[in-house]
């Protein structure tokens, strides 16, 4: 009879110990399972908000250059004169939305990004600026500043062009890395 007890506990201690084992290694699988998912699950969020960043900027920027261009164009009136160049108010209302885009930038960033949009605004009004000074200095009424001072202009239409470049360059970088 004690050798049947034996037996039967023997057997049942082994029972036991093997599922003891079974639960555990099934727990650490499932803990590493979960633990994987939770990581993809993670690393899923973090991307879409990269890609919600990201498109924000994208569309920060580019209503900046699309102020930039209602700006240049407002520009481009008092380079040439108000019947010769598109129909546009005048470059005050449209530096106003230069500076509201401008701000726009600022928060949406990062940092090289505002900066370039600053160099980018800065010129714009250093172009207004230079312009209404040459505009009241101006001899001839019917000559349009731009014929009058050609070389200023032609360095002006050259600052925009590299200021606009220098900005997208920057804005392409931090929106696409690689």
């Amino acid at each position: 009879m004690r050798e049947t007890v034996a037996i039967a506990l023997i057997t049942s201690l082994s029972t036991l110990t093997a599922a003891g084992l079974t639960g555990l290694v099934t727990a650490l699988t499932v803990r590493r399972q979960v633990t994987g998912q939770l990581t993809a699950a993670r690393e899923e969020r973090d991307a879409q908000r990269t890609l919600r960043r990201n498109q924000a900027r994208r569309d920060t920027y580019v209503g900046f250059l699309a102020a930039c261009d209602r700006a240049y164009r407002a520009l481009d009136t008092g380079w040439v004169g108000p019947e010769t160049a598109p129909g546009e108010d005048a470059p005050y209302r449209m530096l106003r939305a230069l500076d509201e885009a401008y701000n726009l930038v600022l928060l949406a960033g990062p940092g090289p990004v505002a900066e370039a949009a600053g160099l980018t605004v800065r010129s714009v009004n250093e172009e207004y600026a230079r312009q209404r000074q040459l505009s009241r200095e101006q001899t001839e009424e019917a000559t349009p500043v731009a014929v009058q001072h050609r070389a200023e202009h032609l360095a002006a239409l050259r600052c925009r062009t590299e200021r606009r470049d220098a900005f997208v360059a920057v804005a392409r970088g931090t929106l696409d890395p690689t």
